[in-house]
Formats: C-alpha cells, structure tokens, sequence
C-alpha cells in the first residue's frame, strides 16, 4: 500500500510537478526533508534518485537537466546540507540551466534560537536564482491556496528563466504522519510568457553597411537549427563564423579553434583583423585572447544575443537582443543580403597558415598532455557526448578537432568543482554514451561524483594527471612566485592516482605512462563493458606546459 506525507503543502508541490512534466528528482538524505522524500519515492510518475552528498547531488541534477533540457528539482534537509547547493545554484544561473531547489526548514520561529540544523535558509540564493519563494507552514492561515499560488509561480519562472528557482518549504511537527489516499487538486492552467519578437529596421541598415561583420559564438548546446542558419550566413563569405569546441558548431567555414589562430595577435593584428560588426551568440568563451582582441579592437557595433544574459563583455555593446538566436536569424535571413566580403577571406588566409603549422608540430611532440589530447581527438567515438573538466582540460580541447560530437563544460563560473557530477547526472539521463575527460585535481576535487549508484556502464573517464594544477605553469603570472610557494600552494604538486578509488566505486581502472601503451589500449578502452571504466594517463615529470608553450611559440 502506497504511503504518502500527511503535508499538505507537500501534496500540493507533487501535483503541481506533476502537472508541468517535472519527473526527476535527486533526492539527499534527512530527517526534515523525509516527507518530501516519502512522498516523492511514492508517486509513480517521479523518478527519484538518491545522492547523499549535497554539493555533488545538485551537480548531479544540473547535468540531468542539461541532458533533459527541462527542470530537474534537486530537495535536502535544513541547515548547512542547503548551502551546500551553492556552487552548483551559481554555475546554473550563469549557464540558464533549470534547476528548482527545494530545500526542507524548520518553522519560521525557530530560526536564530540555536535550534538544530537551522540557518537563514529563506532568500540564501537570492544572488544566483532566478526567483525566491516560501511556502507557509500548513497550520498558517490560507495557507492551501497561498502555497498553491506560490509553487505555480515559482514553476513557471523556471521554465520561463531557464535557471535556479527555490522554494523554502517549513515544516512542522510531527514529520512522519502519513496517509494511504491523496486528495484531489485542481487541473493547472498554465500561464508562462511567450515573447515575440519583430527585427527593428535599423539593425538591418547596420547589417547592410557593415564590411566587416563577426560572430563569435560562446557556450552553447547543439543546435541544428541554428548551425544551418549560420551556415547561410557563411555560404557566400558574407561574415567570419568564430566558435569554439564548446559553442557544438560544425561546418568547414566555421573558424573553431580561436587561439590557433589569434594567439600570438600584436596590436597592428588587432587592428587588421578587427570587425566593424559584432555578433555574439551563447554564454562564457573561454579563450582569453579572443577577449582582448576584441576588446583592443572596439567594434563600431555589437549586438548580443540571448533571451537572459545581455553582458558588455568586450566594452562595446550596442544592442541587447534579448531573444533566441534562433528566432532572430530566422528574422534576420528575410531581410539581408548575402554578398561575398572579404573580410571573410583575409581570416581564411590565416587559417590555413596557422593550421598548417598546427599540423607540423604534431608530427614533433613527444608523451605529455598535448600529446593525449591529440590522440584522444582521433580515438573517441562518434555517438559520445563528451564533458570537459575546466582549468587546462578544456583550453586543451580548443586546439583540437573533436568533428561532431557534442561537446559539454560547467562555463557558467568556470570552477573545477561539479565537472565529474554533471557528468554523471546527464550521463543518467542520456541514451547516448559519455566521456569525461578531467584533469587530477578536477577529478579529485569531486570524488563523491562517483558516489552514485546509477552511473551507466557505458560512461567512460579519462584522466590526465600531471601531478598539480598545471593551469599555473601555463598561465602567465603564477611563474613570478618562488618555486616551493607555487608547488605547494598554487599547484599544489601530488603524487595520487585514482587506482584505489575505482576500485573503489565499481570502475574498471587502465593506467598508461607512455605513448605506445596509451595507443594500445585506446580501441578496447570504449568496447562495451559491464562496468564504467576509467583511463589515467600518467604524465608527471612530462614538462607539459612546456610543450603547450612551445606550440604558441611555435605558431608565430
């Protein structure tokens, strides 16, 4: 016999999930939050998912969302358990993933009286959510309808942002009263906002009398439909296409690896290459470079597109179209002329230059970080979504033509924390298989990724460890420090493996330290297994900041 919790505004919240499509949620364990748990594992139509670490639990529901592409709810007991959301609320509100919070409380009169587990839970996200709700307790008057307004609210706003949204539930005691049969609520109607959008005339002027005209294209899921708007776009030359292995773009005329070819820019190349017009589409980019060239260059006109986030990132913009990039070229391509500029052809001239001496160097590297990342580029098959730990793992990836697989990174801060847990949340919820490729402290940093008894076998983790943060010896500016102070306490040099932790959680474990094993075992490292596996490329004391230096330097 099905038990469901006696709370009526916990009823409330599964009927109205159930209602707008919500079925996953990742459940951490609680005594405060045991009603929410109760019920939820009840209702047939969720699918509930036990992580008991809290941090990596919301990276968990994050990374489903990602692979859903529609809320996860992510609940917890009260106290510190909620601030332990944190990290994973700040990377889904810069990368307009919807997550809904909800996050078990004592009664609102026992807040700040030294009662257990008690903190000010009501607004801890405000910063980085998108809306901030508290149901009543079920004692309070009105609370029926109140609580029901709210949570309908609170739903619809994180369809409508795309982001964190969280509701602070309050619960009195007794927590564990229960009852056989649920009442009946009513049918929802639903009232989120749909935006139109008409192109102003203006912009197509801009259009027509701009020569030079760039998109750069940041973060962003695949989209076909807009890959084969910007390829009308680049059909005839018209403007210069600059993504990156993360912008989950492809098409020969698509320039994809930025720092290839602008790395080495002086100021009179700033000027040279500058455009006159610039569109960006999609979220963080992560070359650096490609930030101050077009911050030295200041375009005439920049436009950004995106239904949220409108940022002045490189100083100059002058349009906030706040829309999908989708709509607006669909707009767009009704109005513009297509005419061959050549702008488009001075870029391609220094592509061929710069990927011509990207091809010599291959042929000169030696077993280090380069050297896997290169043959991992080659090896991967085709059906793999692909996650990139941050720091050096994914500014390895831009050097590198990984064709069509999707390609996924937490770019919304930019952390290590949560790369191995998103992974496995939409590697959960994705028919398709997944590859992390992590750096060793990314990897160490979020062990309890792997805490998770739902991981498929098909997922594969690929490690490179260098023994330190080695992002310190390829950036410019740690260097200056004394060497004992940037061993220690900058890149903090190790001597772990991951061995005895993928024994650990279930993982097949391969570890390889020269490039003839490493070429070996790539082929069987993706054969179907009943286990996941994990691959450690071993390449301490390989001096691989050194090879990457010596690649830029080389494509001078």
């Amino acid at each position: 016999m099905k038990k469901y919790s006696s709370k009526r505004s916990i009823q409330i919240l599964a009927h109205l999930l159930q209602q707008y499509g919500i079925a996953d949620i990742v459940i951490s364990p609680g005594s405060r939050n045991a009603p929410l748990a109760i019920h939820f594992s009840e209702v047939d139509r969720f699918n509930c998912y036990s992580i008991v670490d809290e941090r990596s639990a919301a990276f968990v529901a994050m990374g489903m969302a990602k692979s859903e592409k529609k809320p996860v709810a992510v609940t917890c007991t009260s106290g510190s358990a909620v601030v332990n959301y944190y990290p994973a609320v700040t990377e889904a509100f810069y990368q307009n993933v919807p997550l809904l919070i909800l996050t078990a409380d004592r009664p609102t009169d026992f807040v700040d009286i030294f009662d257990g587990q008690t903190i000010r839970q009501k607004d801890v996200f405000h910063q980085h959510s998108y809306g901030d709700f508290q149901l009543l307790e079920d004692s309070k008057e009105n609370a029926e309808d109140i609580n029901f307004d709210i949570i309908k609210k609170a739903i619809e706003l994180c369809f409508e942002k795309q982001g964190p949204v969280h509701i602070n539930i309050p619960l009195e005691e007794p927590l564990y009263e229960l009852v056989s049969e649920l009442p009946t609520f009513p049918t929802v109607e639903k009232t989120i906002k749909r935006k139109e959008y008409e192109i102003p005339s203006n912009l197509i002027a801009e259009w027509h009398t701009s020569q030079r005209i760039m998109l750069l294209v940041g973060t962003r899921d695949y989209s076909p439909e807009l890959e084969n708007q910007l390829t009308q776009l680049v059909k005839n030359h018209s403007v210069v296409v600059l993504s990156e292995a993360n912008s989950n773009l492809h098409h020969e005329k698509f320039f994809k690896h930025i720092d290839r070819y602008i790395f080495n820019f002086t100021e009179e190349d700033y000027k040279a290459y500058a455009p006159d017009l610039l569109i960006t589409v999609g979220q963080n980019v992560v070359s650096k470079k490609v930030k101050q060239f077009l911050r030295s260059a200041r375009p005439k006109q920049h436009w950004h597109l995106d239904e949220v986030w409108q940022p002045d990132t490189y100083f100059s913009l002058t349009e906030k179209i706040e829309v999908k990039p989708e709509v607006f070229f669909s707009k767009l391509l009704k109005f513009i002329n297509l005419e061959p500029r050549p702008y488009f052809n001075l870029w391609d001239v220094l592509r061929d230059k710069k990927d011509a001496k990207h091809e010599q160097f291959l042929n000169t590297i030696d077993f280090s970080d380069f050297y896997f990342f290169n043959k991992a580029s080659q090896t991967i098959p085709e059906n793999y979504n692909i996650h990139f730990s941050n720091s050096s793992g994914i500014r390895y990836a831009q050097l590198f033509d990984f064709g069509k697989r999707k390609i996924y990174c937490n770019r919304g801060t930019s952390g290590i924390d949560g790369s191995t847990s998103t992974a496995m949340g939409f590697a959960i919820k994705n028919e398709n298989p997944t590859l992390l490729i992590t750096g060793d402290l990314s990897f160490f940093y979020d062990i309890n990724g792997l805490w998770n008894q739902y991981i498929p076998p098909f997922v594969r983790i690929m490690i490179f460890n260098n023994g330190e943060g080695n992002i310190f010896k390829i950036i410019p500016g740690p260097g200056n420090a004394n060497p004992n102070t940037l061993d220690e306490f900058i890149a903090t040099k190790h001597r772990k493996n991951a061995e005895s932790l993928a024994k650990h959680f279930g993982f097949s474990y391969i570890r390889v330290e020269d490039e003839l094993t490493l070429d070996r075992v790539l082929e069987n490292f993706f054969k179907p297994d009943a286990q996941p596996k994990i691959l450690e490329v071993n390449t301490h004391g390989k001096n691989s900041a050194d090879v990457l230096k010596s690649y830029f330097e080389f494509m001078k």
